[in-house]
């Protein structure tokens, strides 16, 4: 009010200091933990296949945006999450071109084709992921710990015959998998930063996570109620995805209900593609098929607004 008027301007009227940059900063920070547990298990193969994927992804963004004429936005850190995002959902062991095709496929295919930042109407890391599991199966699903091929304990699981690493090891990180995926103590570390940071909401990773106890408690891998759904929730990318990748700004619900019903949906398909499906992992699957539902998630679960005229 200035001189006894009121003024009166456009919405947004409700302002934050928070800024592209640093809530992918945030998100940036909040992988790092993550990261190291890779590097620190995985060694060198595991700081190659990151550092590349992040390059390709920054290098990316900066070569189409100079290409279409646009302003170039590589310092918002977008491109870098997205590069982080996909070497952590990678194997320690994949040939340097594997992040390399990803990251461009990530970046220009899923993101920029689609109206960059914002427009992209999934994941570009899950997308890009799928993208090279479904092209180069081999690379995707040949796993290793201390230079040792091995099985994931979520492939123990599907197929048996072998004996699952402890409840400590899985927490700890001493098991194969992708880089991220391992230390589940990392990955909470980095979804309590965000969480402190107010950067995610905890309703879709609570959501997403207690539907897969839940499920696989009560249908169990040997029957019903015969099951150790605390393993399940430790095991595979499901931490991974449910903090970091399921709560993507783009391509999860902005509405309250819609956030429960996008985890409750992702935890169901995770659970059946787990219990019932022929691969052992349907995190990745969950969402990108949750992606999808999004529009129509937020056409259902929309406020109405006082004065709205009935359609």
């Amino acid at each position: 009010m200035a001189n006894g008027k009121y003024t009166v301007s456009s919405s947004p009227h409700i302002r934050s200091t928070d800024t592209i940059q640093s809530i992918m900063q945030d998100v940036f920070i909040a992988l790092l933990p993550a990261a190291f547990a890779g590097v620190w298990f995985f060694r060198f193969s595991a700081l190659w296949i990151i550092l590349i994927s992040i390059v390709t992804c920054v290098g990316a963004e900066a070569l189409w945006q100079k290409l279409t004429n646009q302003k170039i936005t590589i310092n918002d850190f977008s491109a870098a999450v997205t590069g982080l995002l996909l070497a952590l959902n990678l194997p320690p062991t994949v040939p340097f071109w594997i992040p390399i095709v990803g990251g461009v496929f990530a970046i220009i295919v899923v993101k920029q084709f689609f109206g960059g930042l914002g427009q992209n109407f999934m994941n570009p890391a899950l997308a890009a992921r799928v993208f090279l599991l479904t092209s180069w199966t081999p690379q995707m699903t040949s796993w290793t710990f201390d230079g040792m091929t091995t099985a994931t304990p979520l492939g123990i699981l599907k197929e048996g015959g072998a004996q699952l690493p402890s409840l400590a090891d899985l927490l700890i990180g001493r098991i194969g998998g992708c880089i991220g995926e391992t230390s589940a103590i990392a990955l909470l570390i980095g979804a309590a930063y965000l969480l402190y940071k107010k950067v995610i909401s905890i309703r879709i990773p609570a959501t997403f996570i207690g539907t897969v106890f839940v499920l696989t408690w009560l249908l169990g891998r040997g029957g019903m109620f015969y099951s150790n759904a605390l393993y399940e929730i430790f095991t595979g990318g499901l931490i991974l995805g449910a903090f970091f990748m399921a709560t993507d700004y783009a391509s999860s619900p902005v509405t309250e209900k819609g956030q429960y019903i996008m985890g409750l949906g992702c935890g169901i398909i995770t659970a059946v593609i787990r219990l019932y499906g022929g691969l052992p992992e349907g995190v990745s699957y969950a969402i990108l098929i949750m992606n999808l539902a999004v529009p129509l998630i937020e056409r259902y679960t929309r406020p109405h607004y006082f004065g709205e005229v009935k359609q």
